[in-house]
């Protein structure tokens, strides 16, 4: 009874939002390609085939999405951002009818990629910065991230290579479980302090897509075994789930960002297609259902909006393209498209990058603008391409 009533708020606060875009698939098509090769023009460092982190790249900002913050931008961006690329990249390519036209700028992105691969430590797995120019750390959701976008590379392209770069970085995953706290995998090599939502998410996406292109069962009950951790140890009454649980006392840091409780959504879908199961369909209603109470706030205009960073958004936005194409509900996916339209017609600079608060709320004109902020939305437009062909 519970889950009828929260899909019904969700059905009913929000009603009406699926009408009010007319924009048309080619448009987005066209947006996507747009802001795809403006990152390729303005982004790209040729000596090395990679990205910088921002545009302007002034050295002037300060990163604090590692373990040892805050710390500044280098010759080349960090793992993080540039997979942005990656999956940007792999969507394109799966556009119909783009294929050959993207398939250059995959080779690329992979090319890329595989400099932040270290075979030095055993198992294999891919660094945080490029070992060509230094040593530096192993991070479980990064290797994730990497594993997903080969998953993707292997389903757009059937080459082998890539499906087996997939496992490696599985591999590597699961280097960092333990039965401490029951199981899950932390967030960094040789740092026993949490284990997150971010890589315990990402890696039962990754099983779940290594079973969905191998079929073999020792995937699919990887996939559950880390889907269980998460739902029983991070999420919380509501169905939101919470940022991580420390190691050393148990404790739940009761932080919330979007993508955690969005790869949750995209796996239960998965689950869904795998097992038959109907309770894991209705549990992604639930956790979608969640995401947009919690995050959902009216702007000025009269739409309802959610905001976070941009990535984190996009990964939400997975699970709600993955649950709208099993149940039909427009609702997740028309809150979106809300933001992102205005976005477009609003919030860009001069060089035409899309701001990192897409309502406007403060003037980016002049801000440098973060590599993973904008490639993210070449896929987010090009999902809305072929969304609004359904």
């Amino acid at each position: 009874m519970k889950y009828a009533i929260i899909l019904f708020f969700s059905l009913t606060a929000f009603k009406g939002t699926h009408s009010q875009t007319t924009t048309s698939a080619a448009e987005y098509l066209r947006r996507a390609g747009d802001i795809y090769h403006k990152v390729w023009d303005l982004y790209r460092v040729p000596p090395y085939g990679l990205f910088s982190e921002y545009y302007p790249q002034q050295h002037s900002d300060t990163l604090t999405y590692m373990q040892s913050q805050p710390m500044k931008s280098k010759k080349v961006s960090f793992l993080w951002p540039f997979s942005g690329v990656f999956s940007a990249t792999n969507m394109l390519v799966q556009v119909p009818g783009r294929k050959q036209a993207y398939l250059p700028y995959l080779d690329s992105a992979i090319a890329g990629i595989e400099q932040y691969r270290d075979s030095s430590r055993l198992p294999v797995g891919y660094q945080a910065y490029p070992p060509m120019f230094e040593k530096s750390d192993r991070y479980y959701d990064d290797n994730g991230l990497v594993a997903l976008d080969y998953c993707w590379a292997f389903k757009n392209t059937n080459n082998p290579t890539y499906l087996s770069r997939a496992k490696e970085a599985f591999t590597f995953i699961l280097s960092g479980w333990s039965d401490k706290l029951g199981g899950g995998t932390t967030w960094l090599e040789g740092h026993d302090d949490q284990k997150p939502a971010c890589t315990n998410g990402m890696a039962t996406l990754t099983a779940l897509k290594l079973y969905e292109a191998t079929r073999d069962k020792e995937y699919l009950d990887w996939g559950l075994a880390y889907y269980n951790w998460m739902h029983d140890h991070l999420r919380d009454s509501t169905g939101l789930y919470a940022n991580d649980q420390k190691t050393k006392d148990g404790s739940i840091n009761h932080t919330y960002w979007t993508y955690n409780s969005g790869s949750m959504i995209e796996a239960a879908v998965m689950l869904y297609h795998f097992t038959g199961k109907k309770a894991y369909l209705t549990e992604a209603q639930t956790v979608a259902a969640a995401t947009l109470r919690h995050w959902g706030r009216k702007t000025a205009d009269g739409r309802i909006s959610i905001l976070d960073t941009p990535w984190f958004v996009l990964v939400l936005f997975r699970g709600y393209d993955a649950l709208y194409r099993v149940d039909g509900n427009p609702v997740y996916i028309d809150v979106i498209k809300g933001d992102l339209d205005y976005a477009w017609k609003h919030s860009r600079d001069k060089a035409g990058l899309i701001f990192r608060h897409w309502n406007g709320g403060e003037d980016e004109a002049a801000t440098a603008k973060w590599l993973l902020d904008e490639s993210c939305l070449a896929e987010f437009y090009a999902r809305l391409s072929q969304l609004q062909r359904k």
